[in-house]
Parts: C-alpha cells; structure tokens; sequence
C-alpha cells in the first residue's frame, strides 16, 4: 500500500494502445513504449487506462494490454492494471492481472447512464474488497456525495482517489473531510489542472503527455513538488496547445492528438478506434506539427 500510495504522488502515465495494420493490438510497439516510459522514470503505469482506449478493447485485448505491459516495464514502475465494465467483468479482469503481477487495479468509473451516486461508490467499494492488491478509484463524476467520497477514502484497500472533475470546490471539501485517512487525492485531469489541485490539497497527476513528452512532465511534477507554482504554470503554457487539441469535439480528440503527436515523432501507433476521432483533420495537423516541433526545439536546447 505505501509502495502504491507513493507512486501516486507521483506522474500517473496512461500509454496509450498501439494498432498493426490489421487492427489488433501490437504488441511489440506497446512493448517499446512501455520500456521507454519505465526508463524514463514515469512513476505509475496505468495500462488499459483511457488514453490506452479501454472501452473500444475487448476484454480479451485489455487482458493482453495488462500483460504486456506488466512484462515490458520489468518492475522498473509500477503498474496498475485498468479494469472496468459491469462489476463482475472488472473483478475478473482484475484478478487475471494480478495474477500477471499488477501492483495494483484501477477502476473505471463506471459509466452505466442510470447509475445511482452512491451505488457507484459502492461499484469501487466492493471491487476493492474482492481485490488482493490496492485500489484506485477513477471517479470522473461530481455526482458522489462527500459522504460517498469519505466511504471510499476509508476502505483499507483504496489506495487514492483520481478525481476527475473541475469541481474544486468539492475536491477541496472531499479532501477536509478525509484529513483523518491515507488516501491519495490525485489530479485526473493532466497536467493543466495540476497546480490547481495542488493547492488544494492534491499530489500527483495523469498524464497522456507522458507518451509524446516525458521530459515535460517531469519538469512540470518537479516545479509542483517543490511549490514553484510559477514555474509549473509556466512549463504548462508550453504545452497548453496540445491540451487544448486534445478538449476539441467533447474530447474525442484526446487520443488522436497524442496518437498522431507520436506519428510525428517516428512512432506510428496506429489511429484511434471509433467512437473516438479517428484522424486530425489537415488544420489540426498542422497546429499540432508545430506545437511539437516547438517543443522538440526546446527538449534539444535543454540538454
């Protein structure tokens, strides 16, 4: 558990799912980014997470993803395996990674359209019950009460909490009421969100970043580390539009850009699986190209 709550403090990378030209999953590419992530010291590795396209995967494919990247990072991260879907089927899958040797199990919030609040709170309680390692929950609702919150921040096996939503007056109000508890509150929303959420009170953020840009996330966790806010906000603005690509069609877009951002760099991971944006239209590839020969420029002077 200190070894999983420690992790979140830290950068949480979602890799995303390389495609062979048939459509299924490759395998080796997700190998060699993986390995590349791990050396490059990102610190959790949550692999079927939403950049890695977890609900266009069947669950054959997510347990292969599970696999492999539990293999390729050679205990060099730690990772924690994605799970999701009705509740039986998360539980499932989270037994077979950790049997694969996940450190860890994240939960998708689940995304039934009538769910009940605080049945989806009980959705992660009793997934973290029936799991032998620790738990994140994936709460991208604001739906849940603080009562609901504070249950979740109190089960022995919830390691953290990534909180998905620009709520900050909740966070801030979940994140009073469980002073008394361990739970990580970790910033779901990358790295723009970041400093916001750590002055309330969070550490740690996700980041699909992390695939194109490793070193840019390392730097904007540094600057909030050490409470250099303005050097955080400011290493930010540099990426602020690749984030801001990302948001575009309701954030559908948000796997195409760093999908096609890697293209860019040599790594052609294959494109997006529907209902996300399969391919950037040509203005956007374009805005994209230059966001990231920009920051090419200045990963080169940097070093």
């Amino acid at each position: 558990m200190d070894k999983v709550r420690k992790a979140l403090t830290g950068i949480s990378g979602v890799p995303v799912t390389p495609y062979a030209a048939d459509g299924s999953v490759d395998t080796l590419k997700l190998s060699t980014l993986i390995a590349g992530l791990a050396d490059a010291g990102v610190h959790n590795l949550m692999a079927a997470g939403n950049t890695g396209e977890f609900f266009t995967l069947t669950m054959d494919e997510v347990r292969l993803v599970h696999r492999t990247t539990i293999m390729a990072a050679a205990g060099k991260a730690l990772v924690s395996a994605a799970v999701g879907r009705s509740l039986t089927e998360a539980k499932a899958l989270a037994r077979d990674a950790i049997a694969e040797g996940a450190d860890a199990i994240m939960g998708h919030h689940p995304m039934d359209p009538f769910a009940g609040p605080s049945y989806q709170a009980k959705y992660f309680l009793d997934l973290a019950t029936s799991s032998t390692v620790p738990v994140i929950a994936y709460v991208r609702s604001d739906n849940l009460s603080v009562s609901d919150f504070r249950q979740l921040a109190l089960h022995p096996n919830i390691a953290g909490i990534k909180f998905a939503s620009s709520n900050l007056m909740l966070l801030a109000e979940v994140i009073r009421s469980t002073k008394d508890t361990s739970t990580i509150w970790v910033c779901g929303l990358a790295e723009g969100w970041a400093p916001a959420f750590y002055a309330m009170g969070a550490r740690g953020f996700t980041s699909g970043l992390v695939n194109v840009f490793p070193e840019r996330s390392h730097a904007i966790y540094r600057a909030l580390d050490a409470g250099n806010y303005e050097e955080a906000r400011n290493l930010i603005d540099g990426i602020a539009g690749f984030e801001a690509l990302r948001t575009k069609y309701f954030n559908g877009a948000n796997v195409t850009v760093v999908k096609e951002a890697l293209g860019m760099l040599g790594t052609d991971v294959g494109p997006v699986r529907i209902p996300g944006v399969e391919a950037l239209n040509d203005v956007e590839r374009s805005e994209l190209k230059e966001i990231v020969e920009r920051i090419k420029v200045q990963r080169s002077a940097n070093r």
